[in-house]
């Protein structure tokens, strides 16, 4: 996400570095109580979708209207995003969704203390507490100015990093469970993006599920258009419309005449609720 966009082959270089290893997880993801809200219905959307940077413009997303994709996911903020976002205005969603587009909002919150790469923002074990919760309100202000409500999901995007460094990790769950309580106070569903070799397993092999996210999109670039035959962990987490895969990074496209290189992903879970 953010720290691929600088190169395919540092982003490769980087999964490398994490270790390539899946270990299978058990249980089921941990879905917060959320009984004393009243909770917009979920909206969910089922198909292809793609990420790229830079939101396109919205006569290129009209173009890309042909049927093969259905959803966009695109970067609402974060002090780490790595694009600027000319086209990703509140009159830009309230168009491509009157066209049909379902959205997929991607926060780039604070990365881990022991990643390598540099970034404007990281957490550490002192912070991430705190942190966790500042980058939650800030990630719903901006979902909300873009027209993107209550009851949308956010997916807070954490790249690769060493989680067999035990303090490291912590810090991040720290993060995350902090992140993911601030959303849910104010009526956001949470998600998160990350590697089947690092960050997602993190999350999906954590032993304490408490206030971790409930929809994991999970980057594995094996160019299987599943969110279920390549799944890498126990069968029982993150079902029920819960699931998102990257599973193609740098795709030229053209599509109504239009080319973009875009990530391309199945999904089966939340998207922003925009209507």
């Amino acid at each position: 996400m953010a720290e691929h966009r600088q190169s395919k082959k540092r982003r490769y270089m980087t999964w490398a570095v994490a270790g390539a290893a899946v270990v299978a997880g058990a249980g089921i993801a941990a879905q917060t109580s959320m009984a004393a809200t009243t909770w917009p219905a979920q909206k969910t959307f089922t198909g292809r979708a793609f990420d790229t940077c830079t939101a396109p413009s919205a006569s290129a997303m009209k173009a890309w209207h042909t049927g093969y994709y259905g959803a966009a996911a695109v970067y609402v903020g974060g002090k780490n995003r790595g694009c600027a976002q000319p086209n990703l205005t509140a009159s830009w969603v309230k168009s491509v969704s009157s066209l049909g587009w379902k959205l997929i909002p991607i926060y780039v919150g604070a990365q881990p203390p022991c990643q390598t790469s540099a970034n404007p923002e990281k957490l550490t074990a002192a912070n991430a507490a705190s942190l966790g919760a500042s980058d939650a309100a800030d990630a719903v202000a901006k979902a909300s100015a873009l027209g993107m409500k209550a009851g949308s999901a956010l997916y807070l995007d954490m790249e690769p990093y060493d989680i067999t460094n035990k303090s490291c990790n912590d810090a991040v769950l720290t993060y995350v469970r902090a992140f993911d309580k601030g959303l849910r106070a104010k009526v956001y569903r949470a998600g998160f993006y990350g590697f089947t070799s690092s960050s997602a397993k993190a999350i999906a092999t954590a032993t304490n599920k408490t206030d971790l996210p409930g929809n994991l999109w999970y980057a594995l670039w094996d160019k299987k258009d599943t969110t279920t035959a390549d799944w890498p962990w126990g069968s029982t987490q993150f079902t029920d419309h819960s699931r998102g895969h990257q599973y193609m990074v740098n795709s030229k496209e053209t599509h109504g005449g239009v080319t973009l290189t875009v990530d391309r992903d199945t999904w089966d879970g939340p998207v922003a609720i925009t209507g």
